[in-house]
């Protein structure tokens, strides 16, 4: 779990995925096209990617992408639309320092 939580304390915008999961793509061009520039981490391409899988499983999160803004767990897909529909994830992502604009 502190590999986890040291990693997402060090940029505004981290999103954990696997290089075969297509949502996570999907979640990375949404987000760049806020004008985010978030700290990607494939979990099944980086060392330890498979304990800090591990550690977000036990968070509730067994499948990629799971996003973090502000170093607070944001969730999934679901929670990140949930956000963005109601208002609430552009201003989350300027408080971050996530994006300026």
């Amino acid at each position: 779990m502190e590999g986890v939580k040291t990693t997402v304390s060090q940029r505004p915008l981290v999103i954990f995925t696997k290089s075969s999961c297509c949502m996570s793509d999907s979640i990375i061009t949404f987000f760049r096209n806020f004008g985010a520039n978030p700290a990607i981490h494939e979990l099944d391409q980086i060392p330890r990617g498979r304990e800090m899988g591990q550690a977000l499983s036990r968070l509730g999160y067994d499948q990629t992408p799971v996003v973090f803004i502000g170093g607070k767990l944001m969730g999934g897909v679901n929670e990140v639309t949930s956000h963005h529909l109601e208002g609430s994830l552009v201003p989350m992502l300027k408080r971050a320092g996530a994006i300026f604009v």
